[in-house]
């Protein structure tokens, strides 16, 4: 099992004067923690459950550019765009900047939407979640057409692109995965299965987790997609502390997500300045999911 880092909160002490540096020290801890992947939510706005609505928080593209500077080794992305908040083939070009500027350690993190707070206090449409899911099947329509190179135009029902031209291509061959966040079991994992390259889904049942990873696995039959092709990642928080009782916490919870099925497991961690954690973590931690 791989692990990655999700950076939540940017209320560090001493912040915002000082957020760069520690936001490079974090990068720099977690590549050097052994950790595969490095990750920005992809909101405007602090969301429920991290914090209040108007706690610092930064925007994922600049950031993710930041990150490329300061890592050499980590995979980059952020868990997960709305696809509101940009338009698609702007989104795409940004998405394939990032790519090239990380050397080809990118993934292209994509989903419906739904904090409508942030995107109407900042003027951003939200349409309907019938809307937006088809905005989303078209985004990663017109994702997969210009990271081929065809510069045919896209005539959609939402999307017009009159010469969806994206130059330079992805490092990443044939483009960055491909990572759908949600797991909606009729529309959100059929995207999956037919767009997508990852899944990624709430870590907090395992029974679900089966459950969900069960009906991905049917939706790729239905189409002739093996399986196998899609990365099954989960999305959590642990609690980790230096104590072993934490750290024997922690490396179990590995062990079960990774016996229902979970190949990648993505968290948040609390006081991610410490970088005494994400020591454990490299120390402790990511040799012991390796294993699983």
């Amino acid at each position: 099992m791989k692990l990655g880092l999700q950076i939540e909160r940017f209320d560090w002490p001493g912040s915002p004067g000082n957020v760069a540096e520690t936001l490079a020290n974090i990068a720099r801890a977690a590549e050097e923690s052994g950790l595969a992947s490095l990750w920005t939510m992809d909101h405007f706005f602090q969301i429920e459950g991290f914090g209040e609505v108007d706690d610092p928080m930064l925007e994922a593209y600049a950031t993710l550019g930041y990150l490329a500077a300061v890592t050499r080794r980590i995979r980059l992305g952020a868990l997960v765009t709305g696809v509101v908040y940009r338009y698609p083939g702007i989104l795409v070009k940004t998405a394939t900047t990032i790519d090239v500027l990380t050397g080809g350690r990118s993934y292209f993190g994509i989903g419906v939407a739904w904090f409508e707070r942030e995107a109407l206090a900042l003027g951003v449409p939200f349409p309907s979640t019938r809307t937006r899911f088809e905005l989303l099947e078209e985004a990663l329509q017109v994702a997969h057409q210009m990271w081929s190179g065809s510069r045919t135009p896209h005539r959609g029902q939402h999307l017009h692109l009159e010469e969806p031209i994206s130059s330079p291509q992805p490092l990443t061959r044939p483009h960055p995965p491909i990572l759908i966040g949600g797991e909606g079991e009729r529309k959100t994992l059929r995207l999956v299965a037919q767009y997508g390259d990852a899944c990624n889904v709430f870590a907090d049942d395992l029974r679900l987790v089966r459950r969900k990873l069960d009906v991905l696995h049917r939706h790729c039959d239905e189409i002739g997609r093996p399986y196998e092709d899609i990365e099954r990642t989960a999305l959590g928080h642990i609690e980790l502390t230096r104590s072993r009782s934490s750290i024997k916490d922690v490396i179990s919870t590995c062990q079960g997500l990774a016996s229902a099925g979970i190949q990648h497991f993505m968290f948040t961690v609390p006081e991610v300045h410490n970088l005494g954690l994400l020591e454990v973590l490299g120390r402790e931690v990511v040799p012991a999911a390796a294993e699983f």
